[in-house]
């Protein structure tokens, strides 16, 4: 029913066809207001979902708290603490000057565990995001063209999954060995772990454009390249961006693992896995040392995990358990 400010005037109520076009407007309009209307309440309950989950709000809060450390560093604690060595400083316990103590190479841990976190979470970052733009790329098309057009492109799929992520990005670093850098460790594992969101978009795609929506806007006349970008893409991201948020976490232990085996980032690069990796030689004599990093990795890694359990219980509540 129309509320009273929106009923419209019968008295200057145009007639014949013209009333047939004033009624259309009314309509769309109304329509336009339940589809807003709509999606906000989708939104909300997006959010209320994800809200009642504590583990996953304070998860979210530790991860703003991480962001909001590590990219005001330079406000607070010197770079140079990070890098600068001083043997005659080594292994010194925590104090007020050097609160996680210091390393091998009298270099303050403190500083070392805030910037290290900076490339870990660069890294997962850029990898995620890079995978998912060339995933959903390649699974979109895969799946709403069929044909050979899939066949060829689910097979190329086939390849790229059936090499082992870490170990592909070991060879192909260990070829490149000689120049190491934090974007070279990047491209290297988007070109092993996009094939993950490629097999989810593929999927959501090829359900989505059976439905009746995408029939519908098709007997209107719309193209395909308008049905795939403005119905059906839109309609399949939720189980896309469950995968990304999940597999985050997984990147930033990658490039961990990778700096740990030497064949990631410079040794002069400061990272949590480098410093995990040069600690373990002194783990009796300082075991403070491997412990500070090895715990923020941990930790910012099991919040994204929640964070990502938590994103998939509110997009999908029926893959709760």
């Amino acid at each position: 029913l129309l509320t009273q400010e929106s009923k419209p005037d019968m008295s200057t109520e145009p007639a014949g066809p013209a009333k047939l076009i004033f009624e259309c407007e009314i309509m769309k309009k109304r329509n336009q207001k339940a589809t807003e209307h709509n999606r906000r309440s989708q939104l909300g309950l997006i959010l209320f979902r994800f809200k009642k989950n504590k583990l996953a709000v304070i998860s979210v809060f530790f991860l703003l708290f991480i962001a909001i450390v590590i990219l005001s560093a330079p406000l607070y604690i010197d770079y140079d603490k990070a890098i600068t060595m001083n043997t005659a400083e080594a292994f010194q316990s925590p104090s007020w000057e050097h609160p996680f103590g210091t390393d091998l190479y009298g270099r303050d841990m403190l500083a070392r565990v805030i910037y290290g976190g900076r490339i870990s979470l660069f890294a997962g970052l850029c990898i995620i995001l890079l995978s998912f733009i060339f995933g959903v790329m390649i699974g979109s098309v895969a799946g709403f063209f069929g044909g050979w057009v899939d066949a060829v492109l689910s097979r190329i799929t086939d390849i790229f999954f059936a090499l082992p992520m870490l170990l592909g990005a070991i060879v192909v670093l260990q070829m490149f060995k000689t120049s190491k850098s934090i974007w070279k460790i990047v491209l290297v594992l988007t070109l092993f772990g996009w094939v993950g969101v490629c097999r989810i978009a593929r999927s959501a795609v090829l359900e989505s454009k059976n439905l009746e929506f995408n029939t519908a806007s098709t007997a209107l006349g719309s193209t395909p390249a308008r049905n795939l970008f403005r119905h059906i893409l839109p309609n399949s991201l939720a189980p896309i961006i469950v995968i990304a948020t999940t597999s985050l976490a997984s990147y930033i232990v990658a490039e961990a693992t990778l700096s740990f085996l030497g064949v990631g980032l410079p040794t002069t690069t400061v990272s949590w896995g480098g410093d995990i990796s040069s600690a373990q030689t002194n783990l009796q004599t300082d075991p403070l040392v491997l412990f500070y990093p090895s715990a923020a990795l941990a930790i910012t890694v099991l919040a994204f995990i929640m964070m990502g359990d938590a994103v998939k219980d509110a997009l999908d509540p029926k893959s709760r358990t």
